[in-house]
């Protein structure tokens, strides 16, 4: 039943993704108005992954959770010698007559399974200092390589989100407070300093941290004066639709990465304000039906839902956000609904292996 219900929520998703990147195809240059096809193709393939998935066997991704994440190190560290140059990052590798692959979007998944396993092992040791502290050190070594790797391509959006799993998993697992409040202290004096530097000592900044990530902090920043040409037509967008929207397809001014980033402004503007909240309320729900299957399940299943529900959740206040300028622009998609074959395939992979979990529970039951 469980599984049919998130069905169910994808389908909507599915319904959701295809009207909205269509409607962006009237906004954008003349060889991307194909990309709904495009997508609907994303979305099929996404279904049998997702199949054969459900039909694997119990917890065989956990049985490989190393392995997998040695190969999506292995594939990030390649695509900074072999991958392709888009919009200043090299974050893609170009697949002839099929499309791009961005291997960070599937690093995702290989945190949230190889951190599942190893909570799972230390739940079963006694939790005291030594213990916890062990725990933090060998996440955290699992979490810089990709990190560091994605930082360089550059990817700042995936790097958030890494840190994002190994935060939100790490609360799953049930970390003492203290040292909550000790990583608290330490972020707050490294982003003092980091500030101070970036305000103050911006020469010295850039010798340390380079030109191409000054302007990318300072891109994340535009979101304050409410600059830059993708917010200031988000707005525009948003702020000018009548109480039922446009229409589908007719938006009424050009939005840089309308498919991607700043889907939400296109859907905003075309349904209208009903619509839309309807579209949250939606989200929430498929957040909440995970929630309570978090609490549900055991340990290592358990940890991986809330890897999963961190995740989807984050990237929905954030995109939505940062399409209606409350939050900083981070280049961070809509799960389900925003184009791009590599990050909605990684995100019905994701859904896959809760589906998995159910149906092998309901068997053992």
């Amino acid at each position: 039943m469980k599984n049919r219900i998130i069905v169910m929520f994808i389908l909507f998703f599915f319904i959701i993704s295809i009207v909205g990147v269509y409607s962006t195809s009237y906004i954008l240059p003349s060889d991307y108005r194909e990309l709904y096809l495009k997508q609907l193709i994303w979305y099929l393939i996404g279904f049998i992954i997702m199949y054969l998935i459900y039909r694997g066997k119990k917890g065989f991704f956990y049985k490989y959770s190393v392995i997998l994440y040695i190969i999506g190190n292995l594939l990030l560290l390649l695509v900074l010698f072999f991958g392709t140059r888009t919009n200043g990052a090299i974050a893609w590798f170009n697949i002839p007559g099929i499309g791009t692959f961005q291997p960070s979007e599937f690093m995702k998944i290989c945190l949230i399974i190889l951190f599942s396993t190893e909570l799972d092992k230390y739940n079963k040791m006694v939790k005291n200092i030594k213990t916890e502290f062990t725990l933090i050190i060998k996440c955290l070594f699992i979490l810089l390589i990709p990190t560091i790797l994605t930082f360089l391509e550059p990817d700042t959006g995936n790097v958030i989100i890494y840190i994002i799993i190994y935060i939100s998993m790490l609360f799953a697992y049930g970390i003492g407070y203290k040292w909550v409040i000790i990583t608290g202290l330490i972020c707050i004096v490294g982003i003092t300093l980091f500030g101070y530097l970036y305000f103050y000592k911006k020469e010295l900044f850039v010798n340390i941290f380079g030109t191409n990530f000054f302007y990318r902090i300072d891109r994340l920043l535009e979101w304050k004066n409410k600059e830059g040409m993708q917010l200031e037509n988000a707005l525009a967008a948003i702020g000018s639709s009548p109480k039922y929207g446009y229409g589908i397809g007719k938006t009424p001014i050009y939005i840089p990465e309308a498919n991607t980033d700043f889907i939400s402004s296109v859907i905003i503007s075309n349904i209208g304000f009903y619509l839309s909240t309807g579209i949250i309320l939606l989200f929430l729900l498929f957040d909440i039906l995970l929630i309570i299957l978090a609490i549900k399940n055991n340990n290592i299943n358990r940890y991986l839902i809330v890897g999963i529900l961190s995740i989807l959740f984050f990237q929905q206040i954030q995109n939505i956000g940062m399409n209606i300028g409350i939050l900083p622009i981070t280049g961070i998609t809509l799960p389900f609904i925003s184009y791009g074959g590599s990050s909605l395939i990684s995100y019905l992979i994701l859904i896959s292996l809760i589906t998995n979990i159910n149906k092998q529970k309901k068997q053992s039951n």
